[in-house]
């Protein structure tokens, strides 16, 4: 499987390169790993992927499918480092929402930044939690203040209807 990674085309550093590469690698190696967003502090996608073939669905957000992905995981590290807050838990590490049809977890990367997974039911979690482990290790570094903003610039904003 292919995966298509949503990356506006005026981002071409390397280390954008690298983030893109090491997100591809996320969504075609880990068995179960339907679609993958990485979601700056502030809510704003920075990286997306949805697995080639996948079925064409409307859209439902501004943006389709991959803005609903980041959307939800931006809402839900919120929800959960509220929730931390509030019960004086420290800084959360990683969310699980085990669903009927589906898994999404969400780790934090640095600064406030998100990694979101949606996978299969049956999607071994021990594994994915692996791989978004490794991810979050190898792309930490990569996430400076520079890249953020340039994947912020690139990326497509939805238009008024």
């Amino acid at each position: 499987m292919t995966a298509q990674i949503r990356m506006a085309p005026g981002t071409h550093s390397n280390a954008g390169d690298d983030l893109r590469w090491l997100l591809t690698r996320l969504v075609e190696e880990v068995p179960g790993v339907l679609s993958v967003a990485v979601v700056s502090a502030d809510g704003l996608p920075l990286l997306s992927s949805e697995p080639a073939g996948a079925p064409k669905r409307s859209a439902v957000g501004p943006l389709g499918a991959a803005a609903d992905l980041a959307t939800i995981v931006s809402g839900l590290g919120s929800l959960t480092a509220g929730a931390a807050t509030l019960m004086e838990g420290g800084p959360v590490r990683q969310t699980l929402v085990a669903m009927d049809t589906g898994n999404l977890l969400v780790m934090s990367i640095s600064d406030g930044s998100l990694l979101g997974a949606y996978t299969e039911p049956m999607a071994d979690m021990g594994v994915v939690t692996y791989h978004m482990a490794l991810f979050v290790g190898r792309a930490g570094h990569l996430l400076t203040p520079e890249l953020r903003a340039e994947l912020r610039q690139a990326t497509p904003r939805p238009t008024a209807r």
